[in-house]
């Protein structure tokens, strides 16, 4: 692909050779001659300014760089649409495989693919160009949208509701029941969990994550949004659209999670909390009640900015003990009369 075709796309400006020949894509370190690659910032002028790639994306010109340069919105962006270019993603042959099961009550949208050893029970949907693949688990009445892909070991349980475009990752289970229990004569007596699960349009799910389904009603993940690896999410939680939710995080039963919030990793959400919308929490934070916009840190977590200062202090601390056993040690001294001279 020459340069000027691939600006197009992108809608960018080529400062160099317009019919530079683009033959792959590599990181700034890694590039070789006829590489694409991609600097998000001035920290990366050294790597730009000795790199052999053929063209560098990046949102300002750099002087000194021998590369042609494509000048973007959004490098990050462009880079991305570099990859899809030159590694388009495999599309399986449509069709149903003979080793695999399919109720004949479930309806099977155009141009869907059912791999060997999915499992489909009755009163499935599934719409049209969706994949589903190997070792599958499609649970009575559940709903597959239009051009989903479920990747290999997936459980999707009864009464779970999948949009469209969405991505689910191996191993996740979706539908589980909700960890609901009462202590009645001693013993912890099971809540039924007869609610489902309802998964948006564009949603994507990584691996082995846990969604709960409610005890009653629905849990929720909103339109657009992106779950990471290792994610627990429990009965009827409510996540709106195109929030972010990193890896390990654990979000605790009922809390309502509003839209455009980032989850950093290992982030625990207590059960019955609600957080607003375009509201961030850094990693290991824990959170539990109202939490208004903004961005928090620590567990419990308070403020960012004010965690911050919080850890400098913390780092002092040694010092500052020692500062205080030092006065208490004159203060003994002085009350008891030592190095005390009262014509000083």
């Amino acid at each position: 692909m020459r340069l000027r075709d691939f600006a197009e796309i992108v809608n960018g400006t080529v400062i160099g050779d317009p019919d530079t020949v683009i033959a792959g894509v590599a990181g700034i370190e890694d590039a070789r001659k006829g590489d694409i690659t991609f600097a998000s910032s001035e920290r990366f002028l050294a790597a730009l300014r000795t790199t052999e790639a053929a063209c560098v994306i990046v949102r300002k010109p750099f002087e000194g760089v021998s590369a042609s340069q494509l000048i973007v919105k959004n490098p990050h962006y462009a880079f991305a649409k570099a990859i899809e270019c030159f590694y388009p993603g495999v599309s399986p042959e449509p069709g149903i495989s003979d080793k695999a099961h399919v109720s004949d009550k479930a309806t099977i949208g155009e141009g869907v693919v059912i791999s060997s050893f999915a499992y489909v029970e009755k009163n499935v949907s599934i719409g049209n160009g969706s994949v589903i693949s190997p070792g599958v688990f499609l649970g009575e009445g559940s709903k597959i949208g239009s051009n989903c892909f479920i990747y290999p070991n997936v459980t999707v349980r009864e009464k779970v509701s999948i949009g469209d475009r969405v991505i689910v990752h191996s191993g996740t289970v979706i539908g589980s029941d909700g960890f609901g229990y009462v202590f009645e004569n001693g013993v912890h007596y099971k809540i039924p969990q007869v609610g489902g699960v309802v998964i948006e349009d564009d949603v994507e799910i990584g691996s082995n994550v846990s969604i709960d389904r409610a005890t009653l009603g629905n849990t929720l993940i909103g339109k657009g949004t992106k779950i990471d690896n290792l994610a627990q999410i429990a009965h009827n939680v409510k996540i709106g659209e195109k929030s972010l939710i990193v890896a390990q995080v654990a979000i605790g039963g009922s809390s309502k999670i509003g839209s455009f919030v980032t989850l950093a990793g290992q982030v625990g959400v207590a059960d019955h909390t609600t957080i607003d919308p375009e509201t961030i929490l850094t990693a290991q934070s824990g959170i539990s009640g109202r939490v208004a916009k903004g961005i928090y840190s620590g567990s419990p977590a308070f403020p960012h900015n004010i965690w911050l200062r919080a850890q400098a202090a913390f780092a002092k601390l040694p010092e500052l003990i020692k500062k205080i056993r030092e006065f208490e040690n004159r203060l003994n001294k002085l009350e008891k009369g030592d190095d005390y001279d009262e014509h000083k």
